[in-house]
């Protein structure tokens, strides 16, 4: 296994030392899925929703959480975004959010891209829970990331 990065020799957690690092160009991008019924999933589709404009508020959210990541997950280093881009698609039963972070900078920005996404996902089921209070999220995980020590890596699909 490899050794966790955020446990100092002692065991106790520690925020990781970037200090020495190289800036170089970041790239994370994520994504995740929130499934629900058709009717929900029309409503959202047409603009229909009870609370109005449902992705573009999640886009917002997304994006305004990404640029608080360092405020919200321990440890995590706060970052001077360079961008974070948010899209929706729509499949058969759900709607997929895909965000895609990046920077030039000593640290990663793949946590920046995972919270986008997650927020994004919770802003459409807080939006549209009037009409769907069982919708699912899920999938949220890392797609591909750029840049740093480890270099490219991309999920086998």
């Amino acid at each position: 296994m490899s050794k966790l990065t955020h446990l100092g020799e002692d065991g106790a957690a520690r925020m990781v030392d970037i200090g020495g690092k190289a800036a170089s160009e970041r790239v994370a991008i994520a994504s995740g899925r929130i499934a629900m019924n058709a009717e929900t999933l029309a409503a959202v589709r047409d603009g229909n929703a009870p609370k109005g404009d449902v992705l573009g508020t999640a886009r917002i959210a997304g994006i305004m959480a990404a640029k608080r990541t360092g405020d919200l997950i321990p440890l995590c280093h706060p970052l001077a975004l360079g961008a974070v881009e948010l899209d929706f698609t729509f499949e058969e039963d759900a709607i997929r959010a895909t965000a895609r972070a990046s920077l030039t900078g000593k640290t990663g920005v793949e946590m920046e891209a995972m919270v986008a996404v997650s927020t994004a996902l919770l802003t459409i089921y807080d939006m549209a829970k009037a009409v769907d209070k069982g919708m699912v999220i899920g999938e949220v995980r890392l797609i591909e990331k750029r840049g740093g020590k480890s270099g490219h890596w991309k999920v086998e699909l």
